[in-house]
């Protein structure tokens, strides 16, 4: 778990990086940032634009295959400019925009019959990933309980994120389970604050 000095590190360096590449189109330089030991380590991380709460972008590294600084650099520029359901966002928004980074778990196969998969999962806790052959859908743990979605409809729109029907999840598609620690700015540029969902679970 990051500690909430290390949680507004990640979504500084996240914003920093954003506005460095679109404002002079060049990328963080790992060495000259200085950041506690955790973001040496291997990390799998999401970033999340949202403005005016709208979602503007959202990339990551699904598994931790590179360290925490690595993954959150790249992440940060992919939603910016990569996410294929938006436009790059333009330097002028960036005014605008919140900046949210989760930090990943590993994740692990929920290895129960299809039928009690729903029972498993826990809202505002678990994040789903569903692969089925060549097809793969993740959502983040803030989705279900951001869309009010329950288990199965949790499940049934993880499916839809990787391409699949809704109920793949009944008829042989591996579903993963993992957790995220979400740390995000109350407003763009403003206070960074840990983001929770335990009310609602």
């Amino acid at each position: 778990m990051l500690t909430d000095m290390e949680g507004k590190a990640a979504v500084h360096l996240a914003r920093k990086t954003i506005e460095l590449f679109l404002e002079k189109g060049q990328i963080t330089n790992q060495s000259d940032v200085d950041l506690p030991p955790i973001f040496n380590e291997l990390r799998g991380v999401f970033v999340t634009l949202t403005k005016h709460d709208i979602l503007r972008g959202c990339i990551g590294h699904p598994y931790p295959d590179s360290p925490l600084v690595s993954a959150i650099i790249d992440s940060a520029i992919s939603a910016a400019t990569r996410d294929p359901r938006f436009p790059p966002v333009q330097s002028f928004e960036i005014k605008n925009i919140s900046v949210e980074v989760t930090v990943l778990t590993q994740p692990e196969l929920i290895d129960v019959p299809p039928q009690k998969l729903p029972e498993m999962i826990e809202i505002g806790r678990h994040g789903l990933i569903v692969k089925k052959g060549y097809y793969q859908g993740l959502l983040l743990p803030q989705v279900a309980p951001e869309n009010d979605f329950d288990q199965i409809d949790f499940l049934n729109h993880t499916c839809l994120k990787a391409g699949l029907n809704p109920d793949a999840w009944l008829s042989g598609a591996e579903v993963y389970w993992f957790e995220g620690q979400i740390f995000k700015e109350t407003s763009p540029r403003g206070d960074v604050v840990e983001k929770k969902f335990k009310d609602m679970c």
